[in-house]
């Protein structure tokens, strides 16, 4: 497969846990954690997005490549479809969404998402799922699920319980959870933005939902491993860390 970019969009702004992308972990910024992850993929280039120049001068000061982009996208893929237009790519070049809180992603994760995109040519993106194991987790809102036809295209994704054992006990043996990493055709990231909000993107809060109600199609690779823990909380920070001095 040609080489990909990694676009690593970035903010400050995180209610949880604020200057998030900036926090200290083993002695480097995490969006520089994150974005070294990313280059042992087989990426061509790494890139941050980001609106802030604190995060911007990180990167700078580790080496890291950092675009500066608008402060009013609604959404990280506004954000990369203004970093696909700063970097001239061509409309069939792969982009990679890596999140800025995953210091701990898995290099062969993201080459596998953006291999999945090369083996399907009639879909705009590409994303990543694991098989779910625990009960509580099939039940949790804050956990998406997802389900896909037989060429392993998404379906569906849901914040509820998908798909339901009507005549089981709920949870099927291959239920599917979401990883929230994505494979683009820059082409389409660059419409993405001009694409209307879709009524069920609302209703679940997921941007991706967007793109399966406006008839494009999104190829899923199941991977035989969960991703490494993200960070979206002062408690999470503390347990990567620890995994990190480990």
């Amino acid at each position: 497969m040609m080489g990909f970019t990694v676009i690593i969009p970035a903010r400050l702004a995180s209610t949880r846990l604020p200057n998030k992308p900036l926090a200290d972990i083993a002695g480097l910024p995490m969006i520089v954690r994150v974005a070294r992850r990313a280059a042992e993929s087989g990426a061509s280039q790494v890139v941050v997005a980001t609106d802030a120049p604190e995060v911007a001068a990180a990167c700078a000061g580790h080496g890291v490549r950092a675009l500066m982009t608008r402060a009013d996208h609604p959404s990280g893929s506004d954000r990369l479809a203004e970093a696909v237009e700063q970097l001239g790519l061509a409309d069939d070049a792969t982009v990679v969404n890596v999140q800025g809180d995953e210091p701990l992603i898995a290099p062969a994760m993201i080459d596998a998402c953006a291999a999945t995109l090369a083996a399907q040519p009639d879909c705009v993106m590409a994303t990543v799922a694991h098989e779910l194991s625990e009960a509580s987790e099939f039940a949790n809102p804050n956990v998406v699920k997802l389900v896909t036809d037989k060429a392993g295209r998404a379906l569906y994704f849901s914040r509820a319980p998908i798909a339901w054992w009507r005549d089981g006990a709920g949870q099927p043996k291959q239920a599917l959870r979401h990883v929230g990493l994505y494979a683009y055709r820059a082409g389409f990231l660059r419409r993405f933005p001009t694409l209307a909000v879709s009524p069920l993107e609302q209703i679940e809060s997921l941007e991706q939902l967007r793109v399966l109600w406006h008839g494009e199609r999104i190829a899923v690779h199941v991977s035989p491993e969960r991703p490494g823990p993200g960070v979206d909380t002062p408690e999470d920070l503390e347990r990567v860390r620890r995994l990190i001095r480990a």
